[in-house]
């Protein structure tokens, strides 16, 4: 039996020079205010560069500010591997909880406005400072988590990595739901725009709620997922506290502009690679959930 072919959406003239517009004014503000800076780092990566009365001079040194950064930098390369780790930890956990708060919020409740808006306050709010402020107060924690949680008797019987990850989430529980605002909002839009006949058909045949959720809200909801996880390590990566990027900077003051531009490259290679595998593991579940 032949697979039925797609069918192409056709769309009006108008529809698609509206859809050119929109694109043209990212395109504008990145060709005007981004390309160049993009590629001028990349030049002064392959060079050693210094500042002389507003000119840059440069002197080639190739690789080596990269084989530097990869094999003698062990605080760069350190950094890297905790950026790592955070983004396998944030990432999840994130998701997770915007989904379950989504759930909660998209019931039609009193007070779920007033809810909605107080989620989405540190959207607005949040900024580097305002952030760096809540952690020196120590508001950034989950509070009494140590009298909730003995992470001294559970040494002798949980694996270290697994301690480390549950003392790291319990340290920084409430920093999660600050960054978990927008992706609230998206899954409520994804759960607002589902098919209620499904449901009830659903309900008609005895699914229980569990098994509703496993079988059509969460395959329905792989789009979304998706587009939040990229979301997710994409915020992660540029935040203005991440250690990286304020390692980075110094680099620009300590060892130059070429030495910096070299860790920058790799720092954006690594997040590259980081955001194609999130994106390939939700996606083989979305083919695997298809068929």
């Amino acid at each position: 039996m032949k697979k039925a072919k797609k069918q192409k959406i056709q769309y009006t003239r108008s529809e698609v020079l509206s859809g050119y517009a929109f694109c043209a004014l990212w395109l504008v503000g990145f060709m005007a205010f981004m390309l160049y800076p993009i590629i001028q780092t990349f030049v002064f990566s392959f060079n050693d560069v210094t500042v002389r009365e507003g000119a840059f001079e440069m002197k080639s040194v190739g690789f080596e500010y990269y084989i530097r950064a990869l094999t003698q930098d062990t605080d760069f390369l350190q950094g890297l591997e905790d950026y790592a780790i955070k983004l396998v930890l944030y990432v999840p956990v994130i998701t997770v909880i915007s989904l379950i708060l989504a759930m909660l919020l998209n019931n039609k409740l009193k007070g779920t406005g007033l809810f909605r808006t107080i989620f989405f306050l540190p959207v607005i709010i949040t900024s580097g400072p305002v952030m760096q402020i809540f952690i020196e107060q120590g508001v950034a924690s989950f509070p009494g988590v140590e009298e909730l949680i003995n992470f001294e008797a559970l040494a002798g019987t949980v694996p270290q990595f697994l301690l480390d990850a549950l003392q790291f989430l319990t340290s920084e529980f409430i920093m999660i739901l600050w960054f978990s605002g927008i992706q609230i909002l998206v899954f409520m839009t994804g759960l607002q725009k589902m098919d209620k006949n499904m449901y009830e058909a659903a309900q008609i045949d005895g699914a229980s709620k569990w098994e509703m959720f496993w079988k059509l809200t969460l395959p329905a909801l792989n789009p979304t997922i998706v587009l939040n996880v990229v979301f997710t390590v994409v915020m992660q990566s540029v935040f203005s506290l991440n250690p990286i990027i304020t390692r980075i900077k110094g680099y620009m003051q300590q060892e130059g502009y070429g030495y910096a531009s070299a860790t920058a490259w790799i720092y954006f290679v690594v997040m590259l690679a980081l955001l194609g595998l999130s994106v390939l593991i939700f996606k083989k579940h979305e083919r695997r959930v298809k068929r």
